[in-house]
């Protein structure tokens, strides 16, 4: 037991296994939901609960996180797959061969060990992108509470126009239903967080949906719930279906693959265990295969959920071992009660489930943190909500690296000078850089500009930081600086020091920058020598064959002190 579920001991046994009846009883409600959001029948997201589930387990090294359909791919799926014009059964067996896709394109990351593609999924991206989709989905169930239904081809902005036009026509024992259900599911989540109350709510709505007869009287229900357990098939897709299929995959595969690896690593921190990220990839792989062979839809990780399962002390797997063995009992003889589940109800615990996705919280703090992050987030959003899912991320992707661009092609470069005092001066070309003239990194008094045994001024010499790589985006700004350098020199100048610590690396571009500047120095009669320079920067150096005759310290202040003194130059490296 102990080698199959890391942490189950036969002292916590008997609360993991009443854990996973309360994660059975949040994700039955909850797949059915979205598995409707996805625009396939119930029965697809119980099947998400068994074998993906299954498999998950068995694979993966977090000993906490829930791998579930959520939300967010949910509506990606619909959005996706009504983008390419799939309708009728084709839609079960589309949503298959996404799931593989994304199946193999996270099995690749894992094998390749490219999980790091998913740091370029950065927080303002992912907060905006799941903030449209849970807009689209909390959209599509309001209309759900209200009994009217909506053209499924629509975009967010004209279906949210087409609501509003049919306001009128809604249902009034929808509207009673739904308004009831939001507001016991928010007297549970503030008074009983423990307790499954989107479960009691379900129930108690279906009982009231019988006994009072509310289908005649314009409230629909969830309808027949196919019985038996889950079919194997490989999906009957064309190859141009499949290659059409690519993108959305690709971008299911990368919000797996962000929320998945942050979600296990922040767990595991907590708790005190260590995790496997391309172990947790494969498992999502190997779930996302498994759920697209069983005629379901992507899987991920469930943040709702694995919460839930910490709150209640959950430490292990086997609480979704529980919920695959009771969904899969649940499919075998308990279809017929989910027949009469009312739709409004669901639209309620569905909309509850999404608002934690908006993200308001996320948003305030990114603003308060950098105003530039929070528009990419925002465009992101509402690049979702008017060009669809796809364009929107890609939209966001486009925005992030124009942002990255930006940083790289504006880093700080600090020169370090002395004047008539032993105090060194330091000057910035970023205007948003504190000027400090006592202490910096690598600079932490006067003597290291000045001779330790005389304490004297040591205007002959400066020292250049660039903080970055020195690439195309960046190289004009370096050759500008010491342009500028020599330029306003104190006649004394003999020699500049290059602290190359910040640089991590050097293109070509950035090499005939560095070429620049030495013909500048020189012209000048300024010698260049180069300090803490990393190792493999240096092979980079040679490579472009800029290091001849160039003298090199493995400090500053070896630097400094030797090139003051018209005989230091022969101590060089």
């Amino acid at each position: 037991m102990q080698s199959l579920l890391p942490g189950l001991t036969r002292h916590n046994l008997a609360r993991e296994l009443l854990a996973g009846v309360t994660l059975l009883a949040i994700a039955v409600p909850l797949n059915i939901g979205y598995a409707q959001i996805a625009g396939l029948p119930p029965t697809a997201g119980l099947y998400a609960l068994i074998l993906p589930t299954v498999v998950y387990v068995l694979l993966t090294s977090s000993r906490q996180v829930v791998a579930s359909p959520d939300a967010a791919a949910a509506a990606l799926v619909f959005s996706s797959l009504t983008g390419l014009g799939v309708g009728g059964d084709d839609f079960i067996a589309m949503a298959g061969a996404q799931a593989i896709l994304c199946g193999l394109f996270l099995g690749l990351t894992s094998v390749l060990k490219l999980g790091f593609l998913a740091n370029f999924l950065s927080k303002p991206i992912l907060v905006g992108f799941v903030a449209g989709l849970a807009l689209e989905v909390f959209l599509s169930q309001v209309a759900k509470m209200l009994g009217i239904k909506l053209p499924a081809d629509l975009e967010f902005f004209p279906k949210l126009v087409e609501l509003i036009k049919n306001l009128s026509h809604a249902s009034a024992a929808s509207v009673v239903m739904a308004a009831l259900s939001l507001l016991a599911l928010v007297a549970f989540r503030k008074y009983l967080p423990t307790i499954p109350g989107a479960l009691i709510v379900l129930v108690a709505a279906t009982l009231f949906t019988v006994w009072l007869s509310l289908e005649a009287r314009g409230v629909s229900v969830l309808g027949e719930v196919q019985s038996g357990p889950p079919q194997f098939a490989f999906p009957q897709v064309g190859w141009a279906q499949w290659l059409a299929l690519v993108p959305s995959a690709l971008a299911l595969a990368l919000i797996a693959m962000a929320e998945g690896v942050l979600v296990s690593r922040s767990y595991a921190t907590q708790r005190g265990y260590q995790v496997d990220s391309d172990r947790d990839l494969l498992a999502f792989g190997a779930a996302n295969l498994a759920s697209g062979l069983s005629m379901s839809f992507s899987v991920g990780s469930s943040t709702s959920r694995t919460a839930a399962m910490d709150q209640l002390g959950s430490r292990t797997q086997l609480p979704s071992l529980v919920m695959a063995a009771g969904a899969f009992v649940l499919l075998l003889v308990g279809t017929d009660v989910l027949a009469q589940i009312p739709s409004p109800a669901i639209g309620a615990v569905v909309a509850m489930a999404v608002l934690g996705l908006l993200g308001i919280p996320e948003f305030k703090e990114i603003k308060r943190l950098s105003t530039y992050e929070f528009a990419i987030a925002v465009a992101c959003l509402l690049g979702v909500l008017v060009l669809g899912p796809l364009r929107g991320l890609f939209l966001a992707f486009i925005l992030a690296l124009i942002n990255l661009a930006r940083r790289a092609a504006s880093p700080e470069v600090d020169v370090l000078i002395s004047g008539n005092s032993t105090e060194p001066t330091i000057s910035t070309s970023t205007p948003a850089s504190t000027n400090t003239s006592t202490t910096t990194p690598g600079f932490h008094s006067a003597p290291v500009l000045a001779d330790p045994a005389t304490n004297s001024s040591t205007a002959d010499v400066a020292v250049l930081r660039f903080a970055a790589p020195l690439f195309f985006a960046n190289g004009q700004v370096f050759t500008d600086r010491v342009a500028q350098l020599v330029a306003q020199r104190d006649p004394q100048l003999r020699a500049l020091v290059l602290d190359m610590e910040g640089i991590t690396d050097i293109d070509v571009t950035g090499a005939e920058s560095l070429t620049q500047a030495l013909d500048a120095l020189a012209a000048a009669n300024v010698q260049l020598a180069v300090a803490r320079l990393r190792p493999g920067l240096r092979a980079r150096l040679t490579k472009f064959d800029l290091l001849a005759d160039v003298p090199e310290f493995p400090t500053n202040r070896e630097a400094l002190n030797a090139l003051r003194r018209p005989e230091s130059p022969s101590t060089a490296n």
